[in-house]
């Protein structure tokens, strides 16, 4: 970054001055960009970047001696690289530039771990200068200090560099050396000097302890099915299906993080040098990112625990010396845009790029298949294991985001589980399952679901298989991008031919929809029901495991052709056995425990499932304009979408009882199971849909009293007030969707998604009994089949 002095010094050429993007007091850009200059003249708020190098071997951090002509801290000792962030240009693209212009380092994004903001406001210069900066601090771990005459300095910025301890450099802050740029420990800044103690001085016995408390949460289930009914032939088929299966866990890792899968090879591979190590990757294993599902996504590993990787080309080379290695770095707070979307974007960026784009185009960008990334990153970033140049899209325009499908950005793995796919499909009996496989191997590379969504509602095969990018729980930002996932299954015929009853009664529960007959759809289909027992799942299948699952997603499906369902019976089993009927025994009072029961369970979830069918889905808006719930609501979308199946399945229930087309014993058992079911999904955390959704239920629920809290803090039902208050909590959300009113639907979420004083008293006994709060499938038997 060139300030005014260095200009005159360094060039005559007259080069216009750098502008900032102005922000307001909260950090967002107010819509206008000023020269440097003027930025602090007048005390305007805007961005920059602190990078700082740590060496774990020596535990130092880099300094540099900043230039003498610098117009502010001349000569003084300060962070490793720094500078503002140029209007139009993003954190992270500007953190790898500084560091590349000021020292000479070239590193890949994986290098760089924003640890925290920190907002700077001084004066100094005799009031000439105002510093009101918001700085995204980074962290840069290498394992050994980078050798000095490694470094190629920028003379009009910085003029010297040099390592020293980091509590050193924390007491000389302290101290107020003057010869070092005054930073506050007390305040923000200390939070550089604390994470790096926590990470190097941990108990390894606490820690230990800590990872097997979390890991006791999961009850280990073996899910193998019987295997007798199937030809060789199927086998074969299913071995293939496999190893498909198996690639969509290589996509769904990159998909969550960038430096994911280097993580994971480098935990598996070290899981044998220690106890911990051991306990790393089991606990690793089921959550498939640092970031532990069932506790709001707190990490539970940090970049220390992560893979190696050595660039020798980051600097210039040193006699003797094998290059610069560094820890493929990952946040402490887990990336709500995952690794759909460049890690610095905010949704104001994507709005205003989005606006400028054609209709079509919006359609990709705010579409299920595609990732968004920037032109500045595919410039200095080549470094992904799955980059490729996709034809011209990066080409620079008035904009820095575009698209990439997911045909090309996961092309690699794509093609090849095609070629499995195209030849599963040629070996399978059953045509229903030929033409699905075959349909999908042409999606995986054409990038158009539609054909082979349809062939997945119509299969009709003894072998149940789904497989691609469906949910959408990964994209925090909008819930736009689909997780690749698999799930591969034998039909319970018995049960299936059971179920019929929920599938052919859609359009009858619509109709009766407590809910505006004007937001009522006159052409729901029927939704065939699948019943299978689970034999193997791969990608987006990490922590608790789903019992069943409504799809396709697509808006465009469900209007024309409804959704499908596929329940896992064998999954269900095991989580009302080792699950929810121990949480009867200690949540539910003693006169309504007994109607907990598997029967109430599995039926809700069915009718949970058919009602993602029913409702709101294409919307028109207030001007008149189509769209749909999932881009209305944006982000708060998943979580809504799950309460209201959840709440209009309990309502569907009773209203087919009430119409003598399900047994009337059913109506006390399907309240207290539910109630059950309420502390079993919140145990899954308030950053996930499910429980998100559940809390809102069970609290609006407690509200009307149709949940009572007795003196020994157990639970039970008021069956007097409990029809009611499910048919209010529908109506709310029904409506909410149908408006795609996102105001109301984050009041409602805001007001009711809370760790209430009830929820938490049920949820603490559960723990000091330590009943599992979902189960580890274990698929052995198909896994033997895939080798």
């Amino acid at each position: 970054m060139e300030d005014a002095a260095t200009a005159a010094a360094s060039s005559a050429v007259v080069v216009e001055e750098e502008r900032l993007d102005v922000l307001n007091k909260t950090g967002q850009k107010i819509g206008i960009s000023k020269p440097r200059g003027e930025v602090h003249r007048d005390g305007d708020y805007h961005r920059a970047v602190h990078v700082w190098i740590y060496s774990e071997s020596t535990q130092e951090l880099l300094l540099q001696r900043r230039a003498d002509c610098k117009d502010s801290w001349p000569g003084h000792w300060d962070i490793s690289s720094a500078g503002h962030i140029s209007a139009g240009d993003s954190s992270l693209v500007s953190a790898q530039r500084e560091l590349q212009e000021e020292l000479g380092i070239s590193l890949p994004k994986d290098a760089f771990e924003l640890i925290f903001i920190y907002l700077q406001e001084c004066v100094i210069n005799d009031g000439k200068f105002i510093n009101n900066e918001f700085n995204d601090v980074y962290l840069v771990t290498t394992v050994d200090p980078i050798p000095l005459e490694a470094f190629t300095l920028q003379e009009t910025e910085v003029s010297a560099v040099k390592y020293i301890s980091y509590e050193e450099y924390r007491s000389f802050l302290v101290k107020e050396d003057p010869d070092y740029v005054p930073y506050d420990v007390d305040e923000q800044y200390g939070q550089l000097f604390e994470i790096i103690r926590k990470r190097y001085t941990e108990n390894t016995v606490a820690r230990s302890l800590s990872l097997q408390k979390q890991l006791c949460r999961y009850a280990s289930v073996s899910l193998d099915a019987e295997l007798t009914g199937l030809s060789n032939t199927d086998r074969k088929t299913l071995g293939l299906l496999i190893k498909a299966a198996k690639l969509m866990d290589e996509i769904f890792y990159l998909q969550v993080w960038y430096s994911n899968p280097a993580l994971r090879d480098w935990l598996k591979e070290h899981a044998s040098a220690s106890e911990l190590d051991k306990l790393k990757w089991m606990y690793y294993s089921i959550n498939k990112s640092p970031w532990s599902c069932l506790d709001e996504n707190e990490a539970f590993l940090t970049t220390t625990d992560s893979a190696i990787k050595l660039l020798p080309e980051a600097t210039k080379p040193v006699s003797g010396w094998k290059g610069l290695e560094y820890k493929a770095a990952f946040p402490m707070l887990k990336p709500p845009g995952a690794n759909f979307y460049p890690p610095d974007m905010d949704k104001k960026e994507f709005k205003l790029w989005n606006d400028s784009l054609t209709e079509k185009e919006q359609n990709d960008a705010t579409g299920f298949f595609t990732v968004i990334k920037r032109h500045t990153e595919f410039s200095l970033d080549s470094s992904s294991p799955n980059h490729a140049v996709h034809g011209t899209n990066h080409l620079m325009t008035a904009h820095d985001l575009y698209n990439v499908p997911y045909s090309k950005e996961y092309n690699s793995f794509l093609r090849k589980a095609a070629e499995l796919l195209h030849e599963a499909g040629d070996l399978a009996g059953s045509p229903s399952l030929k033409r699905l496989l075959h349909s999908k191997a042409d999606a995986f590379l054409s990038n158009d679901y539609y054909e082979s969504d349809l062939a997945w509602m119509e299969l009709d095969s003894k072998l149940d298989v789904t497989i691609g990018p469906y949910e959408t729980y990964e994209d925090a930002i909008f819930g736009y991008k689909a997780t690749f996932e698999a799930f591969i299954g034998i039909r319970d015929d018995k049960a299936t031919a059971q179920l019929k009853l929920f599938g052919d009664n859609l359009q009858f529960l619509e109709q009766n929809l407590p809910m505006d007959s004007a937001y009522k759809s006159k052409n729901v289909n029927a939704a065939p029901i699948r019943v299978i027992r689970l034999l193997y799942n791969a990608g987006d299948v990490k922590g608790p495991q789903t019992v069943a699952f409504n799809l396709p997603n697509d808006e465009r499906i469900v209007k024309d052709r409804g959704t499908s369902m596929v329940m896992l019976k064998n999954v269900s089993e095991a989580k009302f056995k080792h699950i929810l009927q121990p949480i009867a025994d200690v949540c539910i009072s003693k006169e309504q425990k007994g109607l907990v029961d598997f029967e109430s369970f599995f039926t809700h979830t069915i009718c949970h499932e058919c009602c993602h069918g029913i409702g709101p889905h294409t919307i028109t808006l207030p001007d008149g304009q189509k769209s749909t719930v999932r881009k209305e609501l944006q982000e708060l979308h998943s979580a809504l979408e799950e309460a209201k199946a959840d709440i209009v399945g309990l309502w569907a229930l009773k209203f087919l009882i009430n119409q003598d087309l399900l047994p009337r014993s059913l109506v006390k058992s399907m309240y207290v199971s539910f109630l059950a079911g309420c502390f079993r999904s919140v145990r899954f955390g308030l950053e996930e849909a499910h429980g998100k959704g559940q809390a809102l239920q069970f609290n609006w629920m407690y509200e009307k009293e149709a949940f009572i809290l007795h003196p020994d803090e157990t639970f039970s039902v008021d069956f007097a007030k409990v029809e009611e208050a499910v048919e209010s909590l529908s109506r709310e959300i029904l409506t909410i969707q149908a408006k795609g009113d996102k105001e109301a639907a984050d009041l409602l979420l805001q007001k009711y998604c809370k760790m209430t004083r009830p929820l938490k008293h049920a949820l603490e006994k559960l723990e000091s009994v330590q009943v599992p709060v979902d189960i580890y499938p274990i698929f052995s038997t198909v896994n033997e089949i895939a080798e």
